[in-house]
């Protein structure tokens, strides 16, 4: 008997040019493999329509997101409120297949009591409201503080209020934690992410650079950079590279009074990779402890040395294959040790270990259709 599921995407998952969506589009190829027909309704506010999806679904359907004032709510957060439309729950009760909601921005049925008998599940990406609150403060930007802000309070009481609507599926155990203790969830699981790499690819032997890679236009990531500029590479003269989205004119500025120091602007996919590949060292500090950090996955398959924070790697097993450091100075000391180090191929053979077994998006899949059905 023919399997059918329903997925609504925060985004179109298509091209693979940022971490939140590797996740859906992962998943959506490998339940496509085990011959789930997928049903897939994504909101679409500037990434167009993506043939490539028509590979592995059967329909396809995109929705207009109520951006700007239109998508504001006293009681909604903005990124639920702004996802709401009518035609999709029109569209999702033509039938009674199963509905997998991506991320708590694709919520906004959960409180339709039309889907109160449905089989729904919640892939959470995020602890929303705690994420929404370190960006408030990674941000120096007022407005942005004041919404991030008033958004983490609205999530806070939303999330709550859904946690019991949904068999929840959470990336990472803290998350699920989280829920379970916070939100009093009664119905929730743990399943790694799903993710474009199976293999580790890291070359052995050295690279030729320092690399923080990332979407720049994430305030988050913006600090982080600012971060290693001013208290990590102020005296410094190894190579440093910043690639990513989207980086800000401030960003732009700062980059440009550091020494050794480059910045490469929203590459391809293709061209990131490739910067990636040639690192000797991914300098990835995070002032965000909630969800996975996908960055750090994607510089242990295809990058040499790992040098984050504790936050960084908090609740993710990814601590053992790291080199972990707390303070600026702690970060120098590693830096300076491991710069000519090359990665040996023990090293490398830890990382396949560890990532192999935890993140195959077959297996991880076949256990989702499991819970599923």
């Amino acid at each position: 008997m023919e399997k059918h599921l329903h997925i609504v995407c925060l985004d179109t998952p298509y091209p693979l040019d940022y971490g939140g969506i590797f996740d859906p589009f992962c998943k959506i190829q490998s339940l496509h493999q085990l011959g789930i027909k997928i049903h897939l309704h994504c909101f679409e506010y500037g990434r167009g329509k993506q043939p490539e999806l028509d590979k592995y679904c059967v329909t396809v359907n995109y929705y207009q997101r109520n951006k700007g004032h239109k998508g504001f709510s006293i009681k909604l957060p903005y990124i639920v409120c702004s996802r709401s439309n009518k035609e999709l729950p029109e569209n999702l009760l033509k039938d009674d297949y199963p509905i997998l909601l991506e991320g708590v921005h694709c919520t906004y049925l959960l409180n339709d009591s039309r889907f109160n008998k449905r089989k729904i599940i919640l892939r959470l990406h995020n602890v929303e409201c705690i994420y929404y609150r370190q960006l408030n403060r990674s941000t120096a930007s007022l407005l942005k503080k004041i919404y991030f802000f008033l958004e983490s309070k609205i999530l806070y009481r939303y999330e709550k209020s859904i946690a019991n609507k949904a068999f929840i599926v959470a990336m990472v155990e803290g998350d699920a934690a989280y829920y379970l203790n916070e939100f009093g969830a009664e119905n929730i699981e743990y399943l790694p992410v799903f993710f474009p790499f199976q293999k580790v690819t890291a070359k052995p032997g050295e690279g030729c650079y320092c690399l923080y890679h990332g979407n720049l236009s994430v305030p988050e990531n913006e600090r982080a950079v600012i971060w290693l500029l001013k208290n990590v590479f102020n005296d410094l003269s190894f190579p440093f590279v910043i690639a990513g989205k989207k980086p800000s004119a401030y960003l732009e500025r700062v980059v440009h009074h550091h020494q050794h120091t480059c910045l490469v602007a929203s590459p391809s996919e293709q061209e990131m990779q490739d910067i990636i590949g040639k690192a000797q060292l991914h300098i990835l500090p995070s002032f965000n402890c909630t969800g996975i950090k996908l960055k750090l996955l994607n510089a242990l398959y295809n990058g040499r040395h790992c040098v984050v924070n504790e936050e960084a790697v908090r609740n993710t097993g990814l601590d053992s294959v790291c080199h972990i450091g707390s303070t600026a100075g702690s970060f120098k000391k590693i830096i300076s040790t491991m710069y000519h180090q090359p990665i040996s191929t023990e090293e490398i053979g830890r990382r396949e270990s560890l990532l192999g077994d935890r993140y195959n998006n077959m297996q991880n899949a076949e256990k989702l259709i499991q819970w599923i059905w």
